[in-house]
């Protein structure tokens, strides 16, 4: 979108002209020339000026002021941080779990507007959107080559209405967009097709492609010097209907890199050491840009897998600048010359290209790293920033295992982690007596529609865990149940996967094998890699250790790694095991991978594929034997470690042009694939079906054009007094540090007998058909009764067990008044209790509240159960301005002040008094009503940041408000 032509531009003088090398011309806006009405524009961050660039093209005098151009650039490195910048980007990314609900809540727009009267083609996008669909495949089926076949056809049975749906989404609106499944993780599509450097808009005007996604790994697409980052589904929704992106002006990080890479250091090492070192250096919500001569040594890819982690080490961003880099790579993934010409001419004409220098840029920090201090690494057992240097990961693991849960460990006597528990014979044998029915014969086709799950038929003879014959296989803390070559961050990255596949070669040909019963996949980010992996001939060694090609998706890293048998289950929860996932991913927070699976890790591919054959976290990978191979000899990681050399001479199959092109055109059309035979209704407004999948949201219940009207839509948040006060509130939760988004927000597995699995029976839907609470992300009544239902989260105003642990689990106890007063129960039923009797309430948490992916229904969730305020010691980003995007007010304490310190134990009376004008983080009061009738007052600040966000509160929320925008 570009400033309107029928107004004379504030900075009309701004707008020049740039030659590309075929001597073509392009107008843009310029800040050169900005330059020399605010000299100080050459100094400032790269990332700072791509946002400027979009804050002057914009100037329209309305939503984006020549004010606003001003303050920016005036930047200063160490400047206070008040001003807010009205940022337009110039598309937006969705993933499906994510995507699906956005597009209900535009749906329920419409519906809104053709009721009130209105044209219902008035909601539509503004600038593209595109959804990937990568969150839905699960590894149900692994090892096997059939894995693939058989994980997509149950992932088109299982969700088939969420795909009829987007089908329905695509021919309503002209602006929307749909990669289907089976192409790959949306954050690897967003590099290898959607991005495309620079834009030209309807009145010639060139501009630098930026974007806001619906996933907090957006960040990847900084690796090719675009601008963008993940935000919550209602903020996207915002931007794609017109509305800027607002946020507080922010410091910008400056990380120097300098040296190289050592011999045997991987990409993913250097990014868990990166996310280490920039979470010591408290970047969170800060811009982070990479300069410096080492900076130049890493290729796209490898930075791409840095800028991907910026969630993980608290950044907005983690930001590389276009150099000759980033135009190879879009040359070698098949973008057209034209595309490149006009991408290296426009950064150029802005002196935006290259690599920053040390001194060349004014930063508000600085952070050095030599890139020759890199060690192999991973990172766990419970967050993505714990970084262990491979030689330490067996000692990490035994101290953790007998540490308190205060120092992240798993409180378990010593003496209990070498026990070895036998499993009944049959848990090798939990696979068909027969081999699965081939696609196409009526056997298969049976087989799917009755959704039986089955294990892969690979090596189901060998017994576990090396038992001697006659001996049953045995399962013990430590053991690796879950090897996963999985995610966005690595599974895309040449260097790192010709290394898993070079190691596999090397470990077949030394005799090297992996247990059955460890649950092996790989999952590529792109289908490309599937075709190097082909052409290199390292794919069959791969599939002989259980790697074979499971799904082109997120899978294990976001909770889709498929169930363990119900023999390995059993035995990891009667004996409170500590077993082991080792994964190639970006998050491993408590229950995310699987919920028994209680020690998670972090690492490359190839130390994947090593941790495999090992069997155990309990081997050190550095001093003792990966395995033993042929003739029973030793066989060390050294040994089957791929150089550096072996891995530059395949890299040339990675990126070949031709290639890419061929995968992406199919795209739009590709006869065959189960995606065209699915079929959605037509028509500008959805008619909503009957369906446990896809439900109309109520956040427009009642909705009136006048904000004063009573209502969900109406006064909203502020109610019809305008009173933003919170009085009577009960306590529902009292929290620790770092409850993450996954704590809060409905993910993965549906349990049977939580509040929304007696939901879906009452429903008709039989416990195989339940699928994740991501694929049913359409339906708030599921979700709502999801939200805080995480089986490891701890409310901890209940009282600890006999033994000083914590129970966990969605729990709360009911305060209210009646019989069951005092009552443990789920939070959504206290809840819905709350609600009846017109109580609101509150949740107090420690630290970090909200860290992890940007997932909407954390404040979506949070809103449908009446609580109206989180108190907390510090918030997220995205989570943060979801809350109050949902009409929820976030309250930070002040320093030194916690729940704990203030003596709450959940019984208490809570009045929420902010300042009534809600000035941005003004200072608000909680008054504590106690049970023996005294009364405490604090002061904390209100964290609504930006004025954007006051209007958006006072609306009842973003979705009420930018909806009156559009039918005002």
């Amino acid at each position: 979108m570009t400033a309107s032509t029928t107004r004379v531009h504030a900075f009309a003088s701004t707008l020049k002209t740039f030659t590309m090398a075929s001597g073509k011309k392009g107008k843009f806006y310029s800040l050169p020339a900005l330059a020399r009405k605010y000299p100080g524009v050459g100094r400032l961050p790269v990332s700072i000026r791509i946002v400027l660039e979009s804050v002057l093209r914009n100037c329209d005098g309305r939503k984006v002021t020549a004010e606003h151009v001003a303050q920016l650039a005036n930047w200063g490195a160490t400047a206070p941080r008040k001003d807010e910048i009205p940022f337009v980007v110039a598309r937006v990314v969705l993933q499906d779990f994510t995507g699906v609900p956005l597009l209900a809540d535009l749906a329920a727009m419409r519906s809104v507007a053709e009721r009130l009267g209105r044209d219902p083609k008035k909601v539509e996008p503004l600038v593209p959107v595109d959804l990937v669909v990568d969150h839905s495949i699960m590894v149900d089926y692994y090892g096997s080559k059939q894995a693939l076949q058989l994980n997509m056809k149950l992932e088109f049975q299982r969700n088939r209405e969420r795909y009829e749906f987007m089908k329905w989404g695509m021919q309503a609106y002209r602006t929307f967009g749909v990669v289907p499944p089976g192409f790959g993780i949306v954050h690897q599509v967003n590099l290898e097709y959607l991005a495309r450097g620079v834009h030209q808009g309807a009145d010639g005007v060139y501009y630098p492609d930026t974007l806001v996604g619906t996933d907090s790994h957006t960040t990847m697409i900084n690796g090719i010097g675009v601008v963008g980052w993940g935000v919550g589904g209602i903020e996207a929704e915002a931007a794609m209907l017109g509305q800027p992106v607002y946020f507080l002006t922010p410091d910008v990080v400056g990380l120097e890199l300098t040296g190289r890479l050592r011999e045997g250091v991987t990409a993913t090492d250097l990014v868990l050491t990166v996310t280490e070192l920039l979470r010591k250096a408290k970047v969170v919500g800060k811009f982070v840009e990479f300069f410096g001569e080492g900076t130049r040594t890493l290729s796209v890819p490898d930075r791409a897998t840095i800028g991907n982690m910026a969630p993980e080490y608290g950044a907005t961003m983690g930001f590389f600048t276009v150099d000759e880099k980033t135009i190879d790579y879009l040359r070698g993934t098949g973008r057209s010359e034209a595309e490149i010409e006009a991408l290296e001419a426009y950064f150029k004409a802005q002196g935006l290209f290259g690599i920053p220098r040390a001194g060349e840029i004014d930063y508000s920090q600085v952070v050095r790293l030599d890139l020759g201090d890199v060690t192999p690494s991973l990172a766990g057992p419970k967050r993505p920033q714990d970084r262990i240097d491979l030689g330490k990961v067996k000692q990490q693991f035994t101290s953790l295992f007998s540490k308190p849960v205060s120092e992240s460990g798993f409180n378990l006597p010593a003496g209990r982690l070498h026990e070895r528990h036998a499993l009944p014979r049959r848990a090798d044998q939990a696979v068909p007596d027969e081999p699965p029915a081939p696609e196409g014969t009526p056997r298969f086709e049976a087989e799917m529609v009755h959704n039986k799950p089955r294990l892969a038929v690979q090596h189901v003879d060998a017994p576990m865990h090396h038992a001697p014959d006659g001996e049953s296989p045995t399962v013990g803390s430590g053991d690796v149940l879950i090897a996963a070559i999985t995610s966005c961050t690595n599974t895309s990255n040449p260097s790192v996967l010709l290394a898993a596949g070079l190691l596999a070669k090397k470990a077949v040909e030394a005799g090297l094998k992996v247990q059955p019963h460890i649950k092996t996949s790989l999952a590529p980010g792109s289908r490309i890699v599937t075709e190097y992996l082909t052409e290199t001939g390292l794919l069959p060694y791969l599939e002989k250790l259980g790697f074979a090609v499971a799904g082109y998706g997120c899978t294990t890293c976001i909770g889709n790694a498929g169930d363990l048998t119900a023999e390995l289950n059993e035995a990891i929860t009667k004996n409170d095991l500590v077993c082991a996932a080792v994964l190639s991913g970006n998050r491993n927070f408590e229950a995310r991978i699987h919920p028994n699976i209680k020690a998670n890790f972090l690492a490359s591919p190839p130390l994947v594929v090593a941790y495999a054959i090992a069997g155990t976290v309990l081997t050190d990978l550095m001093t003792e034997p990966v395995g033993k191979g042929k003739g029973g000899r030793d066989v060390y990681l050294g040994d089957i470690w791929p150089s550096a050399e072996e891995i530059h001479a395949l890299m040339r199959h990675a990126m070949n042009g031709k290639a890419f092109r061929e995968n992406y055109a199919k795209v739009r059309a590709e006869p065959g694939a189960l995606w065209d035979k699915v079929h959605g209704v037509s028509g500008n407004v959805y008619a909503w079906p009957p369906s446990t999948y896809i439900a109309e949201p109520p956040f427009f219940a009642d909705f009136a054009l006048d904000k004063g009207a009573a209502g969900a839509g109406g006064a909203g948040a502020a109610g019809q007094n305008g009173d933003v006060a919170v009085r009577g509130a009960r306590i529902m939760a009292l929290f620790g540090d770092s409850i993450t988004t996954d704590h809060i927000s409905p993910a993965g597995s549906i349990k049977e007998s939580s509040p929304a699995g007696q939901w879906l029976l009452q429903h008709g839907v039989a416990k195989p058909d339940f699928n994740s609470y991501g694929a049913r992300r359409g339906n708030h009544e599921v979700m709502m009764r999801g939200t805080f239902a995480n089986v490891r989260i701890k409310n901890l105003m209940i009282p600890p067990l006999a033994d000083g642990s914590r129970e966990e689990g969605g729990l709360t106890l009911y305060q209210g008044e009646g019989p069951q007063r005092g009552s443990k129960m789920p939070i959504f039923d206290a809840a819905m209790q709350y609600m009846a009797g017109g109580t609101p309430t509150v949740i107090f948490a420690g630290e970090e509240y909200g860290t992890g992916s940007s997932r909407d229904w954390a404040a979506k969730g949070t809103q449908l159960l009446g609580i109206k305020a989180v108190v907390a010691k510090s918030f997220e980003r995205i989570h943060r301005s979801n809350l109050v995007g949902m009409g929820v007010l976030p309250l930070q304490l002040r320093a030194g002040d916690s729940w704990e310190s203030l003596g709450l134990r959940g019984d208490e009376v809570i009045d929420v008094l902010p300042d009534a004008a809600l000035a941005p983080q003004s200072e608000a009061r909680i008054v504590i009503h106690r049970a023996d009738g005294s009364r405490q007052e604090v002061a904390a600040t209100l964290r609504i940041d930006t004025p954007i966000e006051v209007d958006y509160y006072r609306a009842g929320g973003i979705l009420p408000f930018v909806l009156r925008q559009l039918l005002a």
